[in-house]
């Protein structure tokens, strides 16, 4: 029989811990906080009826809720979320012993033995119950132990998804020890590092032959472990020369790092939102730029044997080699597509400014991308951020200002004013931006494919002159705040193409 939680027993309360298990009505009260803080404010807290913890990867940080009603929880044990989730319901044992103060009245020979059965049963139910939940806090108990065991040791949770599975697949590369990329990055050193964003950082490194690398170390566990075995299946057997080559990983313990090859200008943002006049890029080397983001889209939609949508297509996962070809990076949230498949069902993720409007209905293709892709160009022509909350509230959205400008014809306008080349190369410029506007059709159906757009870039087609430019709609305001990086499935890399 249940018993009732009451606050004049609180000696009698105790918190049974579910799991994998969450709470719609998440409401941090102490962020960056350990469980058993959390929980030993639960139990000090009459009104609190379960102490909800929220954490990266261990217990030991986290955020801590503790509602006073409980009406619905659920089960996210195979749920791809950002963080991981326990709950620990208050409950209260049964008291079976009787108050001191309470006199029992004198009664009849068979009413006593009838209340002394009772009082037998009573017992026995309590003994059976306390057995039950005894072997139910042991069942947590080893559970939770060995799940936290099987991530220090650097165990998938996946089973047979995780790490070990990696060994089957063709054409891996090669497998560094973590030694191997300490060493080269001379222990992670500050100076050394890159850059940094989503689940992890980059190093530069130069391996023991002399060849200088670039070094991604996954910071977090959990998702970031998804991330990475993402990565290396797409990565290790996808050829191409606009894709940043995977040389190899490494999956040590509870160590996961990427190395690719070393891209000497870096990012593309670094050049065309932090460039003065001296620094700003030249119109010819925009247009290879843009070509070339555009050539490693082919690859990934038309070109291999499923077809690959990259899902995060924006100017940090473009980077550039010393003579500024430019090739595509982080394949982390890929998603594989058969070549009838019409759409994906799939989280919300990517970033906010570049994803496309069908992102709210969860159906996607590898025309999200092409969306992506015409922000980007537009990025690059105009030379700032597509939101820019530094500028005046009526210029922070780039793509409210072009479909302005275009409807008054006056794209010109808008050409980065940094770069006296590209301004020169003015009618260029537009014709890429009104390609760039004909990616960013809000009906995924009216977007060219990117070996189309390859043909216009390169002269071999013509593009139909657009009219109407009402499509033109910011996504940030009509996509959710928290629609940012979550990871994907895995992919199988045995089913890529080969190298061409």
């Amino acid at each position: 029989e249940a018993t009732q939680l009451s606050c004049q027993s609180p000696h009698l309360h105790l918190l049974l811990e579910l799991p994998d298990v969450s709470y719609f009505g998440f409401v941090t009260v102490s962020a960056n906080t350990d469980v058993d803080s959390c929980k030993e404010a639960c139990l000090k807290n009459c009104s609190c009826k379960a102490a909800l913890y929220r954490y990266n990867s261990t217990f030991s940080q986290g955020d801590c809720a503790m509602p006073s009603q409980i009406f619905s929880l659920t089960n996210i044990q195979n749920q791809k979320l950002p963080y991981n989730y326990s709950t620990f319901v208050k409950v209260q044992k049964p008291s079976a012993a009787q108050s001191p103060t309470q006199q029992p009245r004198p009664e009849s020979a068979p009413a006593s033995l009838e209340k002394k059965s009772n009082l037998i049963a009573l017992i026995m139910g309590l003994i059976v119950a306390g057995s039950l939940a005894f072997t139910l806090l042991i069942w947590i108990y080893v559970r939770v132990n060995r799940k936290g065991k099987r991530l220090q040791e650097g165990h998938d949770e996946d089973g047979e998804e995780g790490e070990n599975s990696l060994e089957l697949l063709p054409d891996l590369p090669k497998r560094f020890t973590y030694e191997d990329l300490k060493s080269a990055t001379e222990n992670f050193h500050v100076h050394r590092k890159l850059g940094g964003g989503g689940f992890g950082s980059v190093f530069e490194g130069t391996l023991g032959d002399g060849t200088k690398v670039a070094v991604k170390r996954l910071d977090r566990l959990g998702q970031g472990r998804k991330e990475f075995l993402a990565e290396v299946r797409t990565m290790g057997s996808t050829h191409h020369v606009n894709l940043v080559k995977l040389m190899g990983f490494c999956a040590e313990r509870s160590h996961r790092l990427l190395v690719y090859e070393y891209m000497k200008n870096g990012s593309l943002d670094k050049l065309i939102f932090k460039r003065t006049p001296e620094t700003a890029l030249e119109w010819k080397i925009r247009n290879k730029i843009i070509l070339d983001i555009a050539k490693g889209l082919v690859y990934l939609h038309e070109e291999c044997k499923k077809r690959i949508a990259h899902l995060d297509i924006k100017p940090q996962n473009i980077l550039l080699d010393d003579n500024f070809n430019a090739k595509l990076s982080d394949f982390g949230l890929a998603k594989l597509m058969d070549r009838d498949q019409s759409h994906v069902m799939t989280q919300m993720r990517g970033t906010r400014g570049y994803m496309a409007p069908e992102w709210l209905s969860k159906k996607i293709t590898e025309k999200a991308d092409v969306y992506s892709f015409g922000v980007v160009v537009l990025e690059v022509v105009c030379g700032r951020k597509n939101l820019d909350y530094s500028q005046f509230e009526e210029n922070e959205h780039l793509l409210q200002l072009v479909k302005q400008r275009a409807e008054a014809n006056q794209l010109f306008e808008l050409i980065d004013k940094c770069s006296e080349d590209t301004q020169q190369h003015g009618q260029e410029a537009e014709e890429m931006m009104r390609t760039a506007i004909w990616c960013l059709h809000s009906d995924p159906a009216r977007r060219p494919s990117m070996s189309t757009v390859v043909k216009v870039l390169e002269g071999v087609m013509v593009m139909e002159p657009i009219s109407d430019f009402s499509f033109l709609v910011p996504t940030a305001t009509r996509t959710p705040t928290d629609a940012v990086e979550v990871t994907s499935a895995p992919l199988l890399a045995s089913i890529l193409s080969g190298p061409r």
